[in-house]
């Protein structure tokens, strides 16, 4: 895709961003973020975004203000307007692709939105890029790139390589040290993090048994320490793999980590074994070697930064369905990536197995 317009940064004095709404999306998006801070260093930058989600983001150097978006009520759109009202944005860029996010902007008085003109929205943004199609449909592209399209389509200059950035403030530093040797972990530990979970759907999901299996054969091989990252619904997932496996698992599910705390936990990480879900994108952004268990998603979304990312995945006739729930009602997108695979996937991050 080609600039379609351009914009004068000077002639801005406040925007607003309105942000994905998962936790892997606003990661792929903070080069957007990066982007708007390097071309517009003196406006005010503000995020709209889920509460759930805003410890993603609010370490970080690009937003002065960060706005929590409850629009699903009447009172959260009036909380909305009033405080987007108050900070006067005379842009509005939106990173998602409903058209009652445009409702959202409109109703709060924002003067030019501009974001990819699909569905009715179409008829009311101020601009914005048409989406790249193939047979009649929006062709998968990776998330990075195609939120960067906005960018150019604004002709903003793109003045570091794009790739995902996480940060954390010290006192979120201090916290997650304090954790890590609450569980035992030291600085010469060998760390393994377990993601179990997806708050997608199970369909995503790796089985717990499988889990536990490789869980046993890690410690076997390493001598490493097991950290199980938990978010909130995870437990039970959870539950079932420290009680189906003889290896010493660290368990989080207690400590209910939320996506600011979870940070530290990965970052330390010397490998992260995860289903195709939110935490995967903190350890690109980290730098972090993981291995991803991948089913029904198409892996183009997230083609960005892949350096330190090893893909397992099976090509099978059903796939990439992107359902919540395998229609078919026996997993084997995720069920066919065997515990053994994982291990020697994990072999070639780490090496050899222990003396």
């Amino acid at each position: 895709m080609s600039t379609q317009t351009a914009i004068d940064p000077a002639s801005i004095d406040s925007l607003v961003v309105r942000c994905p709404n998962w936790v892997g999306d606003i990661v792929m998006a903070t080069p957007v973020f990066e982007c708007l801070r390097d071309n517009f260093p003196k406006a005010t930058i503000t995020a709209l975004i889920r509460p759930y989600a805003r410890g993603i983001i609010e370490d970080g150097p690009w937003f002065d203000h960060i706005v929590p978006c409850q629009d699903k009520t009447w009172s959260g759109l009036m909380a909305i307007r009033r405080e987007l009202k108050a900070l006067k944005p005379q842009l509005g860029l939106l990173l998602t692709n409903t058209t009652h996010s445009f409702l959202t902007f409109k109703l709060a008085g924002v003067p030019h939105t501009v974001g990819y003109k699909r569905n009715f929205r179409r008829h009311f943004l101020s601009g914005g890029p048409e989406p790249i199609t193939e047979n009649g449909r929006v062709k998968p592209l990776p998330m990075q790139d195609y939120y960067l399209e906005l960018c150019n389509y604004l002709g903003l200059e793109q003045r570091q390589a794009p790739r995902a950035r996480l940060y954390m403030s010290p006192e979120i530093e201090a916290e997650g040290a304090k954790r890590l040797a609450h569980y035992g972990i030291t600085d010469s530990d060998l760390l393994i993090g377990l993601n179990p979970g997806a708050s997608f759907g199970s369909s995503k999901c790796w089985p717990p048994d499988y889990f536990a299996q490789l869980a046993e054969r890690l410690q076997a091989d390493y001598g490493c320490k097991l950290l199980l990252l938990v978010g909130p619904g995870e437990e039970d997932i959870a539950a079932e793999i420290v009680a189906k496996s003889t290896a010493d698992i660290i368990d989080t599910a207690a400590d209910r980590i939320d996506l600011a705390a979870l940070k530290p936990l990965i970052k330390r990480c010397d490998l992260l074994i995860t289903n195709d879900t939110g935490p995967r994108h903190y350890a690109v952004a980290f730098e972090v070697p993981n291995i991803v268990l991948m089913g029904p998603t198409n892996p183009t979304y997230t083609a960005s930064n892949l350096q330190s990312t090893q893909v397992l995945r099976k090509e099978l006739p059903c796939v990439p369905c992107h359902k919540k729930r395998c229609p078919l009602g026996h997993h084997e997108c995720m069920t066919s990536i065997l515990p053994q695979e994982v291990i020697q996937a994990s072999h070639a991050v780490i090496g050899g197995v222990k003396p």
